[in-house]
């Protein structure tokens, strides 16, 4: 069985309309839309479209997707799907990476082709990141910043090939649940931004955390911390809770788990995308 979870907040109606149609054109089973908003205006939206409806105080990203985790996991349920709201696809998505992960009981979660809606490749899939990485992709002159994202961003990667990688964006995560159950939840002390980090770095540990390009959803990725204040204030708190925990300078996984990436990912690759 598959399931799935949304944390909306604030989204629009239609918005999250279009991502449960995927869901349910999928092989996927059930779907909650935890809500984080002040009312419950999309409550309708989310039970005329088959899902289970949480209207939740917001405790963030992670403890969000936590409430339907927490749930399918005393069900018996293979894999979980957590999603944006803002993301869309065509076909059966679920039951295609149902059946890579069932050919490959080594890897505890994978993250699919992910574009723009003007079809660009998104760069979902990263190194982990160091403070110079995540402050100075905000704050310092892109002119100076360019080769270093390049390589954080894995741009020099071919994304038309699959690699394990030890950092996978939030916004589509398929997650084996043996490996949630072995591993963990995420961290709730992130209220967003690094808890996709965080999780998939733990699973890595143990498991591969794949990319693979069988197949190919849309994500429209609002990179809301560059439009609001009050966001990138978020960010940066929880971006300093991360170092707290991992390492700011001196972080030994982070420096192995980058290495053997940079070291066995397929290099090349004509395809350019953006972060």
């Amino acid at each position: 069985m598959i399931t799935a979870s949304i944390v909306t907040h604030c989204t629009a109606p239609n918005v999250l309309k279009n991502a449960l149609d995927c869901v349910y054109s999928s092989s996927i089973s059930k779907c909650w839309v935890i809500d984080n908003s002040p009312n419950d205006y999309l409550k309708t939206v989310a039970i005329n479209g088959g899902a289970q409806y949480l209207h939740v105080d917001n405790n963030g990203f992670g403890a969000g997707h936590n409430l339907a985790i927490r749930e399918i996991l005393n069900l018996d349920v293979d894999y979980h799907i957590v999603m944006n709201a803002d993301v869309s696809w065509e076909g059966d998505v679920a039951e295609i990476l149902k059946n890579y992960m069932d050919d490959n009981p080594q890897v505890g979660m994978c993250m699919p082709r992910v574009v723009y809606p003007d079809g660009v490749l998104q760069y979902a899939c990263r190194m982990l990141p160091t403070p110079y990485d995540v402050f100075g992709k905000r704050f310092l002159p892109k002119k100076l910043m360019k080769k270093r994202l390049e390589r954080y961003l894995l741009a020099n990667i071919d994304h038309n090939k699959p690699f394990n990688v030890p950092y996978l964006l939030g916004s589509f995560m398929f997650l084996r649940c043996d490996a949630l159950k072995k591993e963990g939840l995420f961290d709730e002390r992130f209220f967003m931004y690094p808890e996709d980090i965080d999780l998939t770095r733990r699973i890595h540990r143990n498991w591969k955390t794949m990319f693979i390009p069988i197949v190919t959803i849309t994500h429209v990725h609002e990179a809301a911390s560059r439009k609001s204040y009050k966001m990138l204030k978020i960010h940066i708190l929880n971006m300093i809770r991360y170092f707290n925990k991992w390492g700011w300078f001196i972080d030994k996984e982070r420096r192995k788990f980058n290495k053997r990436l940079l070291s066995d990912a397929p290099k090349g690759g004509d395809e350019i995308g953006r972060g």
